[in-house]
């Protein structure tokens, strides 16, 4: 039991501090710097949307902002079944060359886009949501980087507006991920795009799937065509955090099982022989990420048992406790508390944990998530 508190706490603390420590070294001896011109390629921008009647309008306006050459730019809104006023806002901006692709079936954000992409004229296809606000030159940076024949996709880099109660903690999750993909693209590929803002050769995305999550399946295929994705920190997509709290749970299971959906159905890239340290990417970052709240429980079960014969123990099992019993009072105690940092860290780590294990059971229970509902934010 003492083997299996220690290996489990190994995994955990390696999960998410060993393997960002591991990619710094291997940037000793390996490092990828892509090639970026001020290249002006046709682009299709595809921004699909869902009863959004409340926000497409200041999406629209921020698209036709964009510093980027009109007659290379064609701008598409896959309205996906929308039966609000979506379509017809979005219509009311047909003299500025926004095109409404009217969706009637609803079947899912990745059929929607899959659509598009059939009707898209570009040789870069730019995917974006209603929800993020695009800088004015966002299109010509991210564009900048195909420059590079190794380039198979690009992402965005995120960046959150965060509401003064600082009570959900998404933003300091996003931080964190924005530095790992910068350690990851350092000297190889990132293992996972932005889905709010995102970039692709239109050959990258000719086997485009409506059942899988569109961001990391582009990733992969990408990385299946011989070429890697990267991001980018001057193409910044801003977003706001989510007003609903509790809805910020629900939306990192439907993410997770979109997300486990995409992994088991592409576990050639496990092959280490063939696509060599993606793969060790793509089960750290991934997997093992995923199998963290299970590590979680081994721990604290072995640590209990061990606990009634050691002192040792017994004082990390109260370092447990008490951090466990700072998240419950960050959950059960609403905004009141949950600003300050000490409560904060231990409610969202075990939220996000919490929603991976519910959305392995859901996953090993045969759920697969094809409609979405956009976050309200």
């Amino acid at each position: 039991m003492a083997a299996i508190f220690f290996i489990s706490v190994f995994l955990i603390i390696f999960a998410y501090f060993g393997y960002p420590v591991t990619l710094a070294v291997i940037g000793r001896f390996i490092s990828f710097t892509p090639k970026r011109e001020r290249i002006v390629p046709s682009v299709t921008l595809i921004i699909t949307a869902y009863n959004e009647e409340k926000r497409i309008r200041k999406k629209l306006e921020n698209t036709i902002k964009i510093d980027y050459p009109r007659d290379n730019l064609q701008v598409i809104v896959a309205s996906d079944g929308s039966t609000d006023k979506t379509n017809d806002i979005v219509r009311d901006f047909s003299d500025r060359k926004i095109e409404l692709l009217d969706v009637r079936d609803r079947k899912g954000k990745e059929n929607a886009q899959k659509q598009a992409v059939a009707v898209a004229k570009g040789d870069i296809i730019v995917f974006s949501d209603v929800a993020t606000i695009l800088d004015s030159l966002g299109i010509r940076e991210i564009v900048s980087n195909f420059a590079d024949p190794a380039v198979g996709c690009v992402s965005s880099e995120d960046r959150m507006i965060e509401d003064n109660d600082g009570g959900g903690g998404e933003g300091f999750y996003v931080k964190y991920e924005m530095w790992l993909r910068k350690l990851e693209c350092s000297v190889n590929s990132v293992v996972g795009l932005s889905g709010s803002f995102f970039a692709a050769r239109r050959e990258v995305c000719e086997d485009f799937s409506p059942k899988m999550q569109s961001d990391f399946r582009t990733l992969l295929s990408s990385m299946r065509k011989g070429m890697r994705g990267i991001s980018d920190p001057r193409a910044v997509g801003y977003y706001q955090e989510i007003k609903d709290k509790s809805r910020e749970f629900d939306r990192k299971v439907r993410t997770v099982i979109r997300g486990l959906t995409v992994f088991f159905k592409n576990l050639e890239f496990l092959n280490v022989f063939e696509f060599g340290l993606f793969s060790y990417q793509y089960v750290c970052h991934k997997l093992l990420r995923w199998l963290v709240p299970f590590f979680l429980i081994a721990a604290l079960i072995a640590n209990a048992w061990c606990s009634v014969r050691s002192p040792f123990f017994l004082w990390i099992l109260a370092a447990q406790v008490i951090f466990y019993g700072l998240a419950l009072a960050g959950i059960l105690g609403g905004e009141r508390v949950s600003g300050n940092i000490a409560v904060k860290i231990p409610k969202f780590f075990i939220l996000v944990n919490a929603s991976i294990l519910v959305a392995w059971l859901q996953f090993l229970r045969g759920e697969r998530l094809t409609m979405w509902n956009p976050s309200v934010r």
